[in-house]
């Protein structure tokens, strides 16, 4: 035993895709449609998706009336339909709940997760519990994961959510602008306890932004994931797979 959530992979899988950090939002169109064909056209037999499918998530609710939420709602019914797909909380989309997830044919994962794979065991993370630098996040984050804070927030009206939630990314592009800001990135030392812990060698995570592949010594390593732009220039669109050869990237622009 681990102490970490385990997935054991059906023998019949053959190759599964991991994404992350698409931060999906109405003002992207194009990243949207990018997401929504890779869905239906991926030939992997399960999509494991690593946090920050959402630039913002205010509660399932919002995916109840028409707009953006509820296409994003039907893209994810008609992926779930064809194959398994998994989804794990990130910092921007962490009120996804259980029934939105139901209501789409997701399972939620714990993070970490080992997912056990044609006899690998591979640690998966959306990567933000393990930047131990980023400690005014960090306090955020144990805030507003509490069920207090949570439920308080839920039973707000839909529109103050919004706009609670538009306040809060501004208040964040402020500080990102800020000459004093410093990007945190995973903790080397942390990383190892996880692999070890979960009897893994390779930790694959988001979060970051920093797509790239980390030796961490003693045969361990991790893997960033990218995230998704098809805005900015070049476009970023890429994503990780893994089969019985390993891992490796995929890039769909």
């Amino acid at each position: 035993m681990t102490g970490f959530a385990e997935l054991v992979a059906p023998a019949a899988w053959r190759t599964v895709d991991l994404i992350s950090d698409l931060h999906l939002q109405s003002s992207d169109p194009a990243t949207f449609d990018a997401w929504r064909g890779y869905l239906q056209t991926t030939p992997a037999d399960a999509i494991f998706i690593l946090g920050d499918l959402f630039e913002v998530w205010v509660g399932d609710d919002a995916a109840a009336e028409p707009g953006f939420e509820a296409q994003c709602a039907e893209v994810l019914r008609e992926a779930g339909a064809r194959r398994p797909l998994f989804f794990m909380h990130g910092n921007r989309d962490f009120l996804v709940g259980p029934a939105f997830a139901e209501q789409c044919g997701m399972q939620l994962l714990d993070d970490p997760t080992v997912l056990a794979l044609h006899d690998r065991r591979w640690l998966l993370s959306h990567g933000d519990l393990l930047c131990l630098d980023d400690t005014e996040y960090l306090r955020f984050r144990a805030e507003v994961r509490a069920p207090a804070w949570q439920s308080a927030f839920l039973a707000r009206p839909l529109a103050q959510r919004r706009a609670l939630a538009r306040s809060m990314r501004a208040q964040s592009e402020d500080r990102k602008r800020s000459p004093a800001m410093v990007w945190a990135d995973v903790d080397a030392d942390a990383a190892r306890a996880w692999l070890r812990q979960a009897g893994a060698t390779t930790l694959i995570h988001g979060h970051t932004h920093r797509p790239a592949a980390h030796a961490l010594g003693e045969g361990l390593g991790r893997m960033v994931l990218s995230d998704w732009d098809l805005k900015a220039h070049p476009a970023r669109a890429q994503l990780m797979c893994l089969s019985s050869a390993g891992a490796q990237r995929v890039d769909l622009r």
